[in-house]
């Protein structure tokens, strides 16, 4: 890879530092830079407590099941891999995310490069991956999104080959990583707009449509995702159902959960590379359509789509946090191919002289948050956010599970229930190595497929927080419960929640319920 010496996006505009006498160094400073970025990422996998969804993705790669009622299966196949080289501790559980996260990097890299040939935008778009707390901090989390993220561009990258290349046998390529993407998290559907577009707009669309690859391409993606359609087609296609079964959180639209939605990407992905990577991605998609150019039609409706398809949903319901996390790195590489182009079309603009400074100040700014963010949960004692710290309300889990297991063990109880799938997926985490059997009593259909544990015996110790309303549910049963205790959920010196501890006595769950059956229905958290 050669050093482009062009004077038109200077160095110091980048990454606003003192001038260098040669660009060779930009590749070297950013090397150290994400180096530096990832043994931080490395200490915070360490220090912090897994969070729930994470345990709860560990249970699931427990049990010998194709597939999920919540997510397709790839993230949990991946847990299991890491496991079993690194043992069952935070790091073996999260070691996927270091991989997708150096995956995203080189992937992106490699899409800057082909299109722009200059080094520094290739720098660039790495740097903003790691200047967003949505990837410098984020992709230390396990969610089915980290399987996500590299599956998707690399299928992306696949159809950049296939322009560049002219050869119609990249459609394969991107046929399996399509298939992985899907085996993901089905929010990849919302991709296949960009697909379209990539092969309909351009004037190509007549020899695309004509390609066995491309039609082959697409058999391979059904056969990789094949897993999911088995184990949906074997359960009445629960997982589908379930998945568009989120209701309404309002009745009408409310701005309410859109403004909420914002507000979130600022915070994400940064409060500068937001508007950037908006307005980079527009004003390639305009380019793109206007010229019917297959590449930044194929980036650009990859971001658009998706970004438009949860406004409208932020209209009546809350868009969660991770739900957005496989549109980024794409505009951020609108941004930079964008940026290229700008400084090429139009070198005196207006945009031209504010662009690298505007996304230097972007990126060096995400940069020192992201590290003061990883420093103050790896070596901090403050709690800034008190009540609302996203991982804060997640850390005390360790003492509330060694609290339940002492009462657990005063009472003689041989096993746990619950009706909270947190409380669940904690209580098997802290407690791997005891042999004690946990079981979610309610939404059984969380776990079709799963090895039923052995209850020995009709007396267990109820755990639950305070006041949840899904223990309703024993009333209808000959259940009785006795309090036994309970214990606050802290995390420096701030309560979050409390969970009660109960003798349940005659009554045993039935973990195989019949589909509709009340202690089967599940739903969406």
């Amino acid at each position: 890879m050669t050093v482009s010496r062009s004077t038109a996006f200077p160095a110091p505009y980048l990454l606003g530092a003192p001038r260098f006498n040669s660009a060779a160094m930009l590749p070297w400073i950013c090397l150290a830079a994400v180096a530096g970025l990832t043994i931080l990422r490395c200490d915070f996998i360490a220090a912090v407590d897994l969070r729930v969804d994470e345990a709860y993705y560990w249970t699931w790669s427990k049990e010998n099941v194709i597939s999920y009622l919540d997510h397709p299966p790839l993230i949990a196949w991946l847990i299991r891999a890491s496991t079993y080289v690194f043992g069952d501790s935070n790091f073996g559980v999260r070691f996927p995310g270091l991989l997708a996260m150096a995956l995203m990097q080189l992937l992106l890299g490699d899409i800057v490069w082909r299109l722009v040939r200059e080094v520094r935008y290739v720098i660039a778009v790495v740097l903003m991956t790691e200047a967003s707390l949505a990837y410098g901090l984020g992709m230390a989390k396990i969610t089915p999104d980290i399987a996500l993220i590299p599956c998707e561009l690399a299928m992306l990258w696949s159809l950049v080959r296939l322009v560049q290349s002219k050869d119609q046998r990249w459609w394969l390529a991107a046929g399996l990583f399509g298939g992985l993407a899907l085996l993901a998290k089905y929010s990849a559907l919302l991709l296949l707009p960009a697909i379209g577009a990539f092969v309909l707009v351009p004037s190509w669309r007549r020899q695309q449509l004509a390609s066995v690859h491309l039609w082959l391409g697409l058999g391979i993606a059904f056969l990789v995702f094949s897993p999911v359609l088995t184990w949906n087609a074997l359960h009445d296609w629960a997982s589908f159902r379930f998945t568009l079964s989120r209701p309404a959180q309002v009745t009408g639209w409310s701005a309410r959960f859109l403004l909420d939605f914002i507000g979130q990407q600022f915070v994400l992905v940064g409060i500068l590379l937001f508007p950037i990577a908006l307005a980079g991605t527009a004003m390639l998609a305009l380019r793109g359509y206007r010229q019917r150019a297959p590449i930044p039609i194929l980036l650009s409706t990859a971001v658009v789509f998706p970004f438009g398809f949860f406004l409208w949903q932020g209209l009546s319901m809350r868009i969660g946090d991770s739900w957005t996390l496989f549109i980024w790195p794409i505009a951020f590489a609108c941004v930079a191919i964008n940026l290229k182009d700008i400084l090429r079309l139009s070198p005196k603009s207006k945009l031209a002289a504010i662009g690298p400074p505007l996304m230097a100040a972007s990126t060096i700014s995400g940069l020192a948050l992201v590290t003061a963010t990883q420093l103050y949960y790896i070596g901090g004692t403050a709690n800034v956010l008190r009540r609302d710290d996203p991982i804060g309300k997640e850390a005390g889990f360790a003492r509330v599970v060694a609290a339940a297991d002492a009462a657990r063990q005063l009472i003689d109880a041989r096993w746990f229930a619950t009706t909270d799938y947190r409380i669940y997926a904690m209580l098997r985490w802290h407690l791997r190595n005891a042999g004690v059997p946990v079981v979610q009593i309610n939404e059984r259909a969380r776990f079709s497929g799963f090895a039923e544990p052995v209850l020995v015996g009709a007396n267990a110790l109820y755990v639950a927080p305070h006041g949840t309303p899904d223990g309703a549910i024993l009333a209808a049963t000959s259940a009785t419960l006795g309090k036994v205790g309970n214990i606050d959920l802290n995390w420096r010196g701030i309560m979050y929640d409390t969970y009660e501890f109960k003798r349940l006595t005659n009554w045993t769950p039935m973990l195989s319920p019949p589909s509709g059956d009340p202690f089967a229905r599940a739903r969406p958290h």
